[in-house]
C-alpha cells in the first residue's frame, strides 16, 4: 500500500485555479437545472395529479403537434431554399443568399401579434374581402383562424427556418464536386441528384438545424399564450402565479426538459457511428444549374416569399403603425423601457462574454475530460427553456431570501422582506444560463483559431497564462468577442419567459411591454417597442449574411 501511494496520487488530476474556475462557474450555471430535476421527487400537494388529470394531455399533445408542424415546416423552407440558392442560378440568387437569414432576427410573438392585426376579422385583409364581395359576416365566406395551433406553426416555421437553411446550405457547399458529378454521369438529374445524393450527405446538419429550432418552438412563451395554445410553457407560467404551486411547475418544468432531452438523443441517435466525409477538392462548387423562364420565376417566388412574410410584411406593419402614431408610441415610457432592455442586455453580455473566456481557456489550457466536462455542463442552458431555468431559480433564491429575512429580522430587528428574489442580479443570472452557450461557442472559436505554438512562445517570455490571455489572445479574437457580445445582447432583448417571471417590479422591459400591450389588444402602442427589437435583431444577422457572403 505503501509503494503504491505515490503512483496513485501522480495519477490524480492536477486542480488549479483555472480547472477550479470552470467547475465553480459549471455548478453555478447548471444549479437551476438539477434543481429542476430534484422536484420530479418532491411532494406536490395534489397539484399535479391535478394536471394530469386535467390539462397535462393537452400540453403534450398540442407540443408534439407543434414540433411535428414546424418540423415540416422548417424542412421544406430551409431545405428547398438553400439548395436553390446552392446549386442554382436564377436573377437575385445572390442577394437571397444572404437574405433569407434576415427572419431569423424577427421573434415569433412579434410575427403573432402583426399577423393577427392584420388577419383578423376586423383587420385590413378581411375588411377588404367583404367589402370587395358584399359579404356581410363570418357565416358567408370562410377564412383560417390565425389564432390557432396551424397559425402558431405558421409563425414558428417562418422565423426558425433560417437555422435549418444556414447549415443546409453549408453543408451543400461543402459537398464534393467529384460525388455530385459522379452522379450526373450516371444519369441523375438535379432531382434525383438532390434526393439521392446530396440531401443524405447533408442530413446531420440538417437534424442539428431542425434540432435548434424544435428547440426554441419548445421554448416559446409569446407565441403559444397569444394565440391561446396550451403547451408547458404556458403551463409552468400558469400554475407559478395563478395556483402558486411551486412544486408543480417545477414538475412541469421538468417534464419539459425531457422532450428538449428527447430532441438531443434523438439528433445524436440519427447519426449513431455514420462518417460523411468530403474530398479535398470540396471547396470548388460545382456547375450551377441555370434557371431560366417559368422556373426562374417559381425560384425567386420561393426564396422571397418566406423573407417577405417572415420579415418584410411585419417589419412594415409595424414602421406603418409606429409612423402613423408617433405621439402614442414614442413616449418618455419607451426611452424607459429601451433603457431597461439595454441595461440588462449590455450587462449581461459583458460578464456572458468575460465567463466564456475562462471558460474557454481553461479548457484549451487542461486537456482534462473534467474540465471539458465541466464546459459542456456550463453551455447546457441553451436548450433549457427560459421559463424552465426562470423556475430552478426562484425556488432556491425565495428559500434563501425568506432564510436570510428571517436570520435579519431575529439578529436586527427589522424586516428587510425579499433580498435577491425580483432584483437584477436574478434576473441575470438567469440569463447567463440560458445564453452562456451563444457566447462560448463563439469564444471557442476564436480561440481555436490561435496556434498553440503562440502560448509557448509567450510563456518562453516569462507571461502567465492570465497575462497571456489578456495581451495575447484577447486582441487577437476581437472580432469573435465582439460578435458573441452582439449575439447574447439581441437575445436578451428579445427573451420573454424568464424576464416574465423573474422581472423586478415595476421594471418592465421592450419584449413585456409588447406582451402587455398585445395581450390587451393594444398593438398600436407596442409597435415601437416591437419594431426596436427587430431591428436590435437585425444587426447581428446582417453581420453574419454580410460573412457568409464575402466567404463565398
Amino acid at each position: 500500500m505503501t509503494t503504491n501511494m505515490p503512483r496513485t496520487i501522480a495519477h490524480l488530476p492536477r486542480i488549479n485555479g483555472w480547472t477550479l474556475a470552470v467547475w465553480l462557474i459549471a455548478v453555478l450555471v447548471a444549479s437551476p437545472i438539477l434543481v429542476v430535476l430534484s422536484s420530479v421527487l418532491s411532494p406536490s400537494e395534489g397539484v399535479f395529479s391535478h394536471l394530469a388529470s386535467t390539462v397535462l394531455f393537452q400540453y403534450i399533445t398540442h407540443s408534439l403537434i407543434l414540433m411535428v408542424g414546424v418540423g415540416v415546416g422548417v424542412l421544406v423552407l430551409g431545405i428547398s431554399t438553400a439548395w436553390l440558392v446552392t446549386m442554382c442560378r436564377f436573377p437575385g440568387s445572390h442577394l437571397f443568399e444572404w437574405a433569407l437569414l434576415l427572419p431569423l432576427a424577427a421573434p415569433a410573438y412579434l410575427l403573432a401579434y402583426t399577423y393577427t392585426d392584420w388577419l383578423d376579422y376586423y383587420g385590413p385583409v378581411q375588411l377588404g374581402l367583404r367589402s370587395l364581395f358584399g359579404w356581410q359576416s363570418t357565416s358567408d365566406y370562410w377564412f383560417p383562424e390565425v389564432r390557432s395551433v396551424g397559425g402558431a406553426i405558421a409563425m414558428f416555421s417562418l422565423t426558425l427556418y433560417p437555422y435549418v437553411y444556414m447549415l443546409a446550405r453549408v453543408a451543400f457547399l461543402e459537398q464534393s464536386v467529384c460525388t455530385l458529378e459522379a452522379s450526373r454521369s450516371l444519369g441523375c438529374g438535379p432531382w434525383r441528384s438532390f434526393f439521392r445524393v446530396a440531401l443524405p450527405l447533408a442530413r446531420p446538419a440538417i437534424i442539428a438545424g431542425l434540432s435548434l429550432a424544435l428547440m426554441e418552438t419548445l421554448s416559446d412563451f409569446g407565441t403559444v399564450d397569444y394565440f391561446g395554445v396550451s403547451t408547458f410553457t404556458t403551463g409552468i407560467y400558469r400554475t407559478w402565479f395563478g395556483m402558486g404551486a411551486q412544486v408543480a411547475a417545477a414538475q412541469l418544468s421538468a417534464m419539459l426538459m425531457s422532450f428538449i432531452l428527447v430532441l438531443i438523443v434523438l439528433e445524436r441517435w440519427s447519426r449513431r457511428q455514420a462518417k460523411y466525409y468530403q474530398a479535398k477538392n470540396s471547396i470548388q462548387r460545382p456547375q450551377a444549374y441555370r434557371l431560366s423562364g417559368i422556373r426562374a420565376q417559381v425560384a425567386c417566388v420561393a426564396c422571397a416569399l418566406p423573407i417577405g412574410l417572415g420579415l418584410l410584411l411585419p417589419g412594415g406593419l409595424l414602421a406603418h403603425m409606429t409612423l402613423t402614431h408617433l405621439d402614442e408610441t414614442l413616449d418618455n415610457r419607451f426611452l424607459e423601457l429601451a433603457q431597461h432592455s439595454l441595461i440588462l442586455a449590455g450587462l449581461t453580455a459583458a460578464i456572458a462574454v468575460v465567463v466564456a473566456l475562462v471558460l474557454g481557456y481553461g479548457a484549451r489550457l487542461s486537456k482534462q475530460r473534467a474540465v471539458n466536462l465541466g464546459v459542456r455542463l456550463a453551455s447546457m442552458g441553451y436548450a433549457v427553456p427560459g421559463a424552465v431555468i426562470a423556475v430552478g431559480i426562484l425556488i432556491p433564491v425565495v428559500k434563501l431570501d425568506k432564510g436570510l429575512s428571517a436570520w435579519i429580522e431575529a439578529t436586527t430587528g427589522n424586516n428587510v422582506g425579499l433580498i435577491l428574489s425580483g432584483t437584477i442580479t436574478a434576473l441575470i443570472f438567469a440569463y447567463l444560463v440560458r445564453f452562456l452557450a451563444v457566447a462560448l461557442g463563439t469564444v471557442e472559436s476564436g480561440l481555436s483559431k490561435i496556434r498553440p505554438t503562440i502560448d509557448d512562445a509567450a510563456r518562453s517570455l516569462g507571461c502567465s497564462p492570465t497575462q497571456t490571455l489578456v495581451k495575447i489572445h484577447t486582441p487577437l479574437m476581437a472580432s469573435s468577442l465582439l460578435t458573441a457580445v452582439m449575439l447574447v445582447f439581441v437575445d436578451v432583448m428579445k427573451e420573454l419567459p424568464a424576464t416574465l417571471v423573474m422581472r423586478p417590479f415595476n421594471f418592465d422591459t421592450l419584449a413585456i411591454r409588447v406582451y402587455q400591450y398585445a395581450s390587451d389588444e393594444r398593438l398600436v402602442e407596442a409597435s415601437a417597442p416591437a419594431l426596436m427589437i427587430l431591428l436590435v435583431g437585425l444587426l447581428p444577422v446582417i453581420l453574419l449574411s454580410w460573412r457568409i457572403a464575402r466567404e463565398r
